[in-house]
């Protein structure tokens, strides 16, 4: 379960965060491009975006279910 005292920085606020145990397996790139991306040094992903639609949430789920380490929470 992701751990919201360790959120990565660059998350926007919002409900949904990547915290620092994510080992950037990129699964979650691949069902959430439009919210997660890498940061500057591509050593960690984070929220660049909080979901908006029906469609970005369950995005969102999505990339939280694959995520091997369970990097990424909701705390909505």
């Amino acid at each position: 379960m992701a751990d919201r005292l360790s959120k990565q920085p660059e998350n926007v606020p919002g409900q949904w965060y990547v915290d620092t145990s994510c080992a950037l397996c990129r699964l979650c790139l691949e069902e959430a491009p439009n919210l997660i991306t890498y940061n500057r040094d591509e050593t960690a992903v984070h929220f660049f975006k909080q979901p908006e639609t029906p469609e970005e949430t369950a995005a969102a789920q999505r990339a939280m279910e694959v995520c091997p380490t369970l990097a990424i929470g909701n705390d909505g």
